[in-house]
């Protein structure tokens, strides 16, 4: 099947980020919305995710971008109309050394201040929250209970429904070759569009060179694993984040869903999992949560994080290029509230959230960015 010859928008990417920008410009009216799609909806990097949803961060911005898309995930059955299977058992960041627990506490006032329930708690109160951890050198915790996780593959079909609803129009199977001069070539025909939007996330640094515009995003393949059943599972088990080993773990169904960063891990286009993590992680494992060694083992799959130098996204406008990318791992939360930024920034009105430091330009005038600490 060919694509269309024109549209008003076309959106590349059809993660969580493509498929709810397709869906809230669709919504707001925006008459010829196409996405494209190389794979599969999904199957870039949004559905290998963890699933995570959050508003802990140290970023002013991507806390009012967690906090506007948490709501969005409880509102998500009535709109766009989809069961995501939303559970807000809440985030439990563990902390070791004093300089996390200082930087903890001045980020917990900030997000109290924008609005966030989170808060400081003692070791106590952090096992009796998440049993299955060993407390030896923990310092205290950081807690927040209205975070949670869902289903990201669910996230897509509601948004992609949506937008379809809405007269969005999108197509999977679809490689873009080259972006220039309000067009979009593909390898199914060319689309002259009036805007484009770049919402590749880790392949996003070749479109946005298509386009002129430098997007310094690298790819960093992220590993996990799941545990077999575990009958001894009793109640609520928070998102739980070793903040100094970046070693987490969260129910999922009668077991539980097991990740970490790999400090060896060079960048690129990793896609095939690998088990040369897994003694790092059994030994994160053994210090924070000893008891999951026993827990037998499933096969996991590995994913790809789409990085930028400080760890924030990149979400703007060059003429009549827009982009939401280089999220860091927080792409899938923040989806809700990015699609209403770039409807927004589409449509010339102000933003619901202001993005403008988020700007890829912000690496031009300063190589340092804006860094964000809260990265898993």
């Amino acid at each position: 099947m060919s694509v269309p010859g024109s549209a008003d928008v076309v959106v590349i990417g059809g993660g969580a980020i493509g498929t709810s920008i397709a869906f809230h410009l669709a919504e707001a009216g925006v008459r010829d919305v196409v996405l494209l799609e190389r794979d599969e909806l999904g199957g870039g990097s949004t559905c290998k995710a963890a699933g995570g949803v959050r508003a802990q961060f140290s970023d002013r911005i991507n806390i009012e971008l967690g906090a506007r898309s948490l709501a969005a995930f409880a509102r998500f059955g009535q709109r766009p109309g989809q069961e995501i299977d939303l559970h807000r058992v809440g985030y439990l960041f563990l902390l070791s050394t004093p300089e996390d627990v200082e930087s903890f506490e001045r980020d917990t006032r900030l997000q109290n201040s924008l609005g966030v329930a989170s808060r400081m708690i003692d070791v106590a109160e952090a096992k009796a929250l998440s049993p299955l951890i060993e407390t030896d050198g923990l310092l205290a915790a950081a807690w927040s209970p209205d975070d949670g996780h869902c289903t990201p593959e669910s996230v897509v079909l509601g948004y992609a429904r949506g937008a379809r609803r809405h007269g969005a129009r999108l197509f999977t199977g679809v490689t873009v070759t080259g972006v220039e001069d309000g067009s979009v070539h593909t390898d199914r025909g060319t689309i002259t569009a009036g805007a484009i939007v770049c919402a590749a996330g880790a392949w996003s640094a070749a479109i946005g060179a298509m386009a002129g515009v430098a997007l310094p995003v690298t790819p960093l393949r992220r590993q996990i694993i799941f545990t077999g059943p575990m009958p001894e599972l009793a109640g609520v088990v928070p998102f739980t984040i070793d903040f100094s080993s970046t070693f987490y773990f969260h129910r999922e169904g009668r077991g539980l869903l097991m990740g970490m960063s790999d400090p060896e891990q060079e960048p690129g286009f990793h896609l095939d999992y690998a088990e040369d993590w897994l003694p790092r992680l059994g030994a994160a494992i053994g210090v924070r949560a000893p008891g999951l060694l026993d827990a037998g083992l499933r096969d996991g799959w590995a994913g790809l994080y789409e990085v930028t130098p400080d760890h924030n996204a990149l979400i703007g406008r060059s003429a009549n290029f827009l982009y939401a990318t280089g999220f860091s791992g927080h792409g899938f939360l923040q989806a809700p509230a990015v699609g209403e930024v770039i409807r927004d920034l589409y449509l010339d009105r102000t933003p619901v959230v202001d993005v403008t430091p988020l700007s890829a330009d912000r690496f031009a005038a300063n190589a340092a960015g804006r860094p964000e600490k809260h990265i898993v």
